[in-house]
């Protein structure tokens, strides 16, 4: 069966990094692409970032592009997200997501906290 593990998450200061990463298994990674969303208190989940199959293609929400880069590795089945100069907005918990067949398929999240 589908499984997505995140992982990576943490408690870091304004101004920081973390790179997050998304554990893929049940399906054959390299033919779909993949999302990571997040969600926030009392928030909708929203999507962050999006990259293409291969990788060549990605796109980003306004409010992460320029701080945040989505990437993967087919052969290790894994997606990442490396989040840089991170603000007390970007706390919420990370998930990552692939819709298979019309079907969306989501891991557990990773809490992703930003304070001083």
């Amino acid at each position: 069966q589908v499984q997505l593990v995140e992982s990576g998450g943490d408690l870091v200061q304004p101004g920081g990094s973390l790179r997050l990463s998304c554990a893929a298994s049940g399906f054959t990674f390299s033919i779909y692409g993949m999302r990571w969303y997040r969600q926030a208190p009392g928030k909708e989940r929203e999507l962050v970032a999006f990259i293409s199959n291969a990788g060549r293609s990605t796109t980003y929400a306004d409010s992460v592009k320029g701080r945040f880069t989505i990437s993967r590795d087919n052969a290790k089945k894994t997606v990442y997200l490396q989040m840089n100069s991170l603000e007390p907005e970007d706390t919420a918990s990370y998930y990552c997501n692939v819709v298979i067949l019309g079907g969306a398929y989501w891991g557990q999240g990773t809490q992703v906290t930003v304070s001083s």
